[in-house]
């Protein structure tokens, strides 16, 4: 076996990297039913984080809401995120991915149900903004544990096409809402918390990270996920001891320290900078797009219309960044969305406001698809989930500021051109800090 060598002091035991046993590791119908429970478990968050942008119209006139307090509520979602996010990290270490994600559904889908019975305004607020801190969960463990499942060749595209469940979700979340719009944004909510449910799926599906089951000390369990992964074309003997980096103990105060400090910024600041840019523009679209003179209903479709060139676009990524890498495709594909962006900023006919937005719609998510795998990859095993939680604490930063932000703006009445400018710089900048950030593709996990 590659990288197989006699562990210290035990001359009869050798021990072996997880990282270089999924170099040889196939890809089997397991991972794919993995892929299956995963990508509705990201779907599902999506589901959660839009369902409220999309029934605050109907929220404001229940509650007479001006502007600003639909930014808010909309923003409370964000505030339990990030709450809850670097918190959900240090779950996954302790009780490990899987039962991570399973917690995380259950106690998100009865804190949303109960949300739908809320007699006012603050008791709303109050049961989105814990809402957050429960799924969350999903958002901080989801890639990692993917990623900890997959076999090295696989790992960028697999996970790329993980990504795409948030399209799915956005359109689940705007069917939803166009289906029952009739009985009222209760209902939404309702239907919205059955998502909760598919942690019956995960805890039948999906196995545990073999990763995390070495580290915990748990060998026979990790030799068996590997079995079960490989469908037994992978065997590894009961005298093989299964390690992970071990110059890590999991504390957070290792991102920050000079072996990971300039990683641990760089990929905060572009989850700041990338989340304002996307979040700013998608919490206001159907404003921003009544302003251009669209009705409500044709603000869903424009939007549902977008959903679906995101698709296409985490395609296209997921191919090409499992043959060029992350970096040169999130460069590429987020300078393009900057053109994008500048032309949806700029354009004076209809037609050309609908090719911009979907030629945005395809590359910035594509561009998220290929971000989302490379920060798990950008660190060791104990740290994995630390660290993708402070990535999305830094983007619920953004997700809280950009809504309340463009609230004001719009209430102030700040033109389209100069919100949608605004926006859009956010993303010229995530493109210059992508440049300062290692490439890791066809690196073992650590």
């Amino acid at each position: 076996m590659t990288n197989t060598q006699a562990a210290p002091g035990n001359m009869g035991v050798s021990t072996r990297q997880v990282g270089d046993v999924f170099r040889n590791v196939p890809l089997t119908r397991e991972h794919l039913k993995c892929c299956l429970a995963l990508f509705f478990v990201f779907a599902i968050e999506a589901w959660e984080m839009m369902i409220i942008v999309y029934t605050a119209p109907l929220i404001a006139t229940d509650f007479a809401l001006d502007t600003i307090a639909v930014g808010n509520l909309i923003g409370a979602m964000f505030i339990g995120m990030l709450l809850g996010s670097l918190a959900w990290g240090k779950v996954a270490e302790r009780i490990g991915r899987k039962r991570a994600i399973i917690l995380s559904l259950a106690s998100y889908g009865v804190i949303s149900l109960v949300s739908a019975f809320a007699p006012d305004y603050l008791t709303l607020y109050s049961l989105r903004l814990l809402s957050g801190i429960a799924a969350v969960g999903m958002m901080v463990v989801t890639f990692a544990h993917f990623q900890e499942l997959l076999p090295l060749r696989y790992r960028g595209a697999l996970s790329v096409y993980l990504a795409a469940g948030w399209p799915i979700g956005m359109l689940l979340a705007l069917g939803a809402t166009v289906w029952l719009l009739p009985l009222g944004w209760r209902a939404i909510i309702v239907l919205s918390s059955m998502g909760g449910l598919w942690a019956l799926v995960v805890a039948y599906w999906v196995p545990e990270s073999p990763y995390w089951l070495a580290g915990a000390g748990k060998q026979p369990q990790a030799r068996a996920v590997i079995a079960q992964l490989s469908r037994g074309a992978v065997q590894i003997p009961a005298h093989c001891h299964l390690q992970i980096d071990q110059t890590s103990q999991g504390h957070l105060r290792e991102l920050f320290k000079p072996a990971l400090c300039r990683v641990s910024v760089l990929q905060i600041a572009v989850n700041f900078t990338f989340s304002w840019g996307y979040w700013g523009l998608q919490t206001w679209l159907p404003t921003l797009l009544q302003q251009r003179g669209l009705s409500l209903p044709q603000s869903y479709g424009f939007i549902a219309l977008s959903a679906l060139c995101m698709i296409p676009g985490y395609i296209a990524a997921s191919w090409l960044t499992h043959r060029f890498g992350r970096k040169k495709i999130i460069i590429t594909f987020i300078s393009a969305s900057v053109v994008a962006g500048y032309s949806f900023a700029n354009t004076q006919s209809l037609e050309m406001l609908y090719l911009s937005n979907f030629a945005l719609a395809f590359f910035s998510l594509g561009a998220w698809g290929v971000w989302g795998t490379w920060i798990a990859e950008l660190y060791p095993t104990p740290l994995r989930t630390i660290g993708y939680g402070w990535a999305v604490f830094a983007q619920r930063v953004a997700n809280i500021l950009a809504p309340s932000i463009i609230g004001l703006l719009v209430a102030y009445g700040s033109s389209f051109n100069l919100t949608t400018t605004l926006i859009n710089g956010f993303m010229l900048v995530t493109v210059l800090l992508v440049v300062f950030i290692p490439e890791t593709q066809g690196k073992a996990l650590r």
